[in-house]
């Protein structure tokens, strides 16, 4: 995903908690620098800062920065020298959308699941006996008149 000119996610969304690799070949990667550096925070006030050297590739300078529980994630780069490329004083600022689980259940008392999983098995048996009858219905009157040869598409 292309958030901005010459950054990279390697996934649409910015989840909380999940780890996110970045490609960068923003203006310190075109100046041929040899090193590069992102610096980073969460959140309006900054909040966790770090920075990580960033891998020199063909493609660009990569890294893995591990989101945490905030709602923005804030970065910006730098390289050996000290020149900076900040989005002209603005930084890169995107946000992280929550972890959603809601296909989980949350239920400490397991009896509650009980009745799905009855629900669920005699489905599936449901769903074997319905195509039972099926294969029966079609292929026993084959089988008995002895004509239970497919046809070639040749012929």
């Amino acid at each position: 995903m292309e958030l901005t000119k010459n950054i990279f996610f390697n996934t649409d969304k910015l989840i909380e908690n999940t780890t996110v690799k970045i490609s960068y070949t923003g203006k310190l990667f075109q100046e041929n620098s040899e090193q590069v550096f992102i610096h980073y925070g969460f959140g309006m006030n900054w909040d966790n800062i770090n920075e990580v050297e960033m891998e020199k590739t063909e493609l660009g300078f990569q890294a893995e920065i591990e989101l945490t529980s905030f709602d923005t994630f804030n970065f910006c780069f730098r390289d050996e020298n000290n020149c900076w490329d900040n989005n002209n004083g603005n930084n890169y600022i995107f946000p992280i959308e929550k972890n959603i689980l809601a296909l989980v259940a949350t239920s400490d008392n397991n009896s509650n699941l009980l009745p799905s999983k009855r629900l669920r098995k005699t489905y599936i048996w449901s769903k074997k006996i319905r195509l039972a009858v099926y294969k029966i219905i079609t292929y026993l009157p084959r089988i008995i008149s002895g004509n239970y040869k497919r046809k070639l598409n040749n012929e």
